[in-house]
């Protein structure tokens, strides 16, 4: 059975989290970066999905502070969350190279006669 495909969140807070363990707020940041700007992650929808990932063993807490008074926890990806972050990306560029080899290739339309053509 093929597993489903990863929801844009996730695949974004992993790739976040892919090259250094990083604190909520600068996974909000980072994700805006990754997206150019076009995701805008709240925070009741990070965390959540924090939570969900870490119940998954796909992330884990590297670090926990408290930061001008407040608690601050620094997430990193485990191995298995960087296994499925390959998988994923892996998927996502098999995809993008068969829209590009069927976008490369030259379609003839047939003429259609009638009041439109």
């Amino acid at each position: 059975m093929t597993e489903r495909s990863m929801q844009e969140p996730t695949l974004l807070l992993l790739t976040a989290l892919a090259d250094a363990p990083r604190h909520g707020y600068a996974l909000i940041q980072e994700i805006a970066a990754i997206s150019d700007g076009r995701v805008k992650m709240r925070t009741g929808t990070l965390y959540g999905a924090l939570d969900r990932l870490l119940g998954q063993g796909l992330i884990e807490v590297a670090a926990e502070e408290v930061v001008d008074g407040r608690a601050r926890r620094t997430y990193a990806l485990t191995d298995a969350g960087r296994g499925a972050l390959a998988t994923e990306a892996e998927r996502l560029r098999a995809v993008a190279t068969e829209a590009e080899r069927r976008l490369s290739v030259a379609v003839v339309r047939p003429k259609v006669r009638g009041a439109f053509a």
